[in-house]
């Protein structure tokens, strides 16, 4: 997108009501109309908020370790794992969104592969969808699987390294 619509569009963004507040634009928002993209930005949101939440179960005091771990949980990378890992909890319609959202054309990956961050993008446009059709139970079923799946993947990873270090010493 040019700057010059960039900033237009920023610029009608908010406007006055009137009545000393700001005019919304739209009542509401039909799922089935709207950008997978937009989708998966809320997807993503959500997701980053349950992680956090979650984490909390596991440490409360160091700040910096849930930050990373955080952001490692919620990577392209993760989530693609993740949802290849619960695909087949999910139903025919949950597939048809994610697949939705994977299709999009979106920004190349920056740590992640095409693959990866197609599918995470298909993940958080599913989650997204969940989100804004307020079918919370359903949402907090599958953000549970996703992060198990991962924080598993993720102890499996430090397994096999510490196992890697240990051979490396033992050969010694």
């Amino acid at each position: 997108m040019r700057f010059d619509r960039f900033r237009a569009i920023v610029g009608s963004m908010f406007t006055p009501d009137g009545e000393g507040g700001i005019a919304e634009r739209y009542e509401g928002i039909d799922v089935r109309l709207a950008s997978p993209l937009v989708l998966a930005y809320i997807g993503d949101a959500y997701f980053h908020l349950f992680v956090r939440t979650r984490l909390l179960s596991f440490e409360q005091s160091q700040v910096h370790v849930l930050s990373d771990f955080a952001a490692q949980i919620v990577s392209a990378v993760w989530q693609a794992k993740a949802y290849h890992a619960i695909e087949e909890r999910l139903t025919e319609r949950e597939r048809g969104i994610f697949r939705r959202g994977r299709n999009a054309k979106s920004h190349a990956p920056r740590r992640a592969s095409v693959a990866e961050y197609h599918a995470s993008t298909g993940f958080e446009a599913l989650l997204g969808t969940l989100f804004l059709e307020k079918d919370t139970e359903r949402l907090d079923e599958i953000a549970e699987w996703a992060f198990q799946a991962i924080a598993q993947g993720m102890m499996a990873e430090i397994a096999a390294k510490r196992g890697r270090r240990v051979k490396k010493g033992a050969a010694e």
